[in-house]
């Protein structure tokens, strides 16, 4: 089985080059100096007050070796008091630009920002840093080859004086490629970030992790992308830019750090001096946003803004106790971060006289009325589009409850293989069981339209995730035409295994005995993992996670 989207899938363009999980080290950057650019890019500066280092900043950006015919600067000034102005030395093309109504601190800039322009590519630059003389050329080579990348530039933290620095002297050593003459010493890097890169190699190890590195100070995208991926958040004063890496992840990304792209932030960024606060700051706001940030996850039993998991269950045709077997199960889970979504005929519950215990539509009506008042359930006629702010999607039958650690269970196969699709086996058929999807993974498959490729799907049939009355979600061993499997496990087709997800596949537990009375006791049956899953599994996943 392969992705087809409205018909049969086309090859991926010459800018959609196959990366697997975030190993960009597919893709081939020309040397700096050494290629031909052809992308325009457009440099945003949010700002706020800091008209000093502002100027230091705009004279940097004079100097840089990216052709100045393909670059613009725009400045979001962000009510400042007096108004920021253009210094006499700048890029050519640069203009200010206020912060539109609505709206305050950076994330809001960043979206004036891109909305005030038709360049290819966005790259957001903070108003007190100096760029060094390569920094656009490097991170823009990377758009050059793939039209999905986040490319992170590099800073080092110096010390700054006011007035120590004037732009005629920053325009000359950076045009000079000799930033060093303009600071004592090499700089501070960001610890946490230089352990993270070390950590994962720069990030060609880091998983579907990677959106937690893409900083704030200096970053770029296309802007299209930017655009499909919802922006920034405005509401957001701190933390935007961890939330906007998450949304490009969600989209698909490919997280690039970019260490030729360097520059001088002037002084240490405030997270950096008051981190604590800050983050006592952040916790709230962006743990309503971010459902993958660790201090939320910790947290169980609560529901937030946007939830961990859209769950899917279509009841047209099926009966009330069916339904309500298996969306309570869901809703009295583990996993209390849940929205369910339930698609069905809702147009059928009618006000007025109607027959009582023999309506026709007594199904529906009784699912309408058990569920009208429950906060985490909606009623929908047709699926919904997916949000993309929502990590996973899990999709079930009515008829098939879960225990009330299955979901924790699967998200967390998903999590420790990078699994992009997690299916439940059933006797008999493979792929009648309920499966998660973790939505990154899918925007990935869609972006380079895969086709011809087969992707490994995280298989699981053990107890921990089928209910205790439906037969059918039972696991066992077993193919489509009940043929033992050796070593469990499997290899599907779909959409499993792209962007948000990886190798790996899980071993399907063996049939349990049944109880008196037809059930299978699932709950507290210990899985049976007398089959594991060879490493060779992992090692020899084929596809773009």
């Amino acid at each position: 089985m392969t992705l087809v989207q409205g018909g049969p899938a086309e090859a991926p363009p010459t800018l959609r080059p196959f990366v697997r999980r975030n190993d960009y080290s597919v893709l081939e950057p020309p040397s700096l100096g050494e290629w031909e650019p052809t992308l325009s890019v457009c440099v945003v500066v949010p700002a706020y007050g800091g008209q000093e280092k502002l100027d230091l900043t705009l004279a940097s950006m004079a100097a840089q070796s990216y052709s100045p015919a393909l670059t613009e600067v725009v400045v979001v000034d962000d009510g400042s008091d007096p108004a920021l102005r253009l210094p006499p030395i700048r890029p050519e093309h640069t203009r200010i630009v206020p912060n539109e109504p609505g709206g305050w601190a950076r994330g809001h800039a960043l979206n004036t920002g891109a909305a005030s322009t038709d360049a290819d590519v966005l790259l957001f630059f903070d108003a007190d840093m100096i760029a060094f003389r390569e920094h656009l050329e490097a991170q823009m080579r990377w758009h050059h080859l793939a039209d999905y990348v986040a490319v992170t530039g590099h800073l080092r933290c110096v010390d700054h004086v006011p007035g120590a620095l004037f732009p005629a002297a920053v325009l000359d050593a950076v045009r000079r490629g000799d930033p060093e003459a303009l600071v004592a010493g090499p700089g501070e890097e960001l610890r946490w970030l230089r352990r993270a890169y070390k950590r994962t190699k720069f990030l060609r190890e880091v998983g579907h992790q990677g959106f937690h590195y893409f900083i704030g100070g200096t970053g770029s995208v296309r802007r299209a992308f930017f655009e499909e991926s919802g922006g920034a958040a405005s509401a957001l004063v701190l933390g935007e830019d961890t939330h906007l890496g998450y949304r490009f992840a969600q989209n698909g990304a490919v997280f690039v750090p970019e260490p030729e792209a360097g520059s001088w932030h002037l002084g240490l960024p405030q997270m950096e001096t008051r981190r604590e606060e800050g983050g006592r700051f952040r916790r709230p706001f962006v743990g309503n946003r971010l459902p993958l940030a660790e201090e939320r996850r910790a947290l169980t039993g609560r529901q937030w803004e946007v939830p961990l998991v859209d769950a899917v269950v279509d009841t047209v045709g099926a009966g009330f106790d069916e339904v309500a077997e298996t969306v309570d199960a869901l809703l009295t889970g583990e996993v209390a971060d849940v929205r369910v979504t339930l698609v069905g005929e809702w147009e059928r519950v009618a006000p007025g006289r109607h027959r009582v215990l023999d309506d026709p539509d007594l199904d529906v009506r009784l699912l309408h009325e058990h569920y009208r008042c429950e906060p985490r359930v909606r009623l929908a006629e047709s699926e919904p589009t997916t949000d993309p702010d929502v990590p996973f999607v899990l999709r079930a039958l009515p008829g098939q409850p879960l225990t009330p650690h299955a979901l924790k269970h699967m998200i967390g196969l998903a999590e420790e293989t990078h699994a992009g699709l997690v299916r439940a086996t059933g006797p008999d058929d493979d792929l009648g069981g309920p499966r998660l999807e973790r939505v990154a993974a899918l925007a990935r498959a869609r972006r380079l339209r895969v086709a011809g490729r087969t992707w490994t799907t995280c298989w699981t049939g053990w107890p921990e995730c089928t209910g205790s009355t439906a037969t059918r979600c039972c696991p066992r061993r077993g193919n489509r035409r009940g043929t033992p499997r050796e070593g469990g496990g499997g290899t599907a087709g779909g959409l499993a295994g792209t962007a948000g997800g990886g190798p790996g596949t899980g071993g399907v537990g063996a049939a349990p005995s049944r109880a008196p009375g037809g059930s299978v006791p699932l709950v507290d049956q210990e899985p049976n993992r007398s089959a594991p899953v060879p490493d060779h599994r992992l090692r020899t996943w084929d596809g773009t996670w």
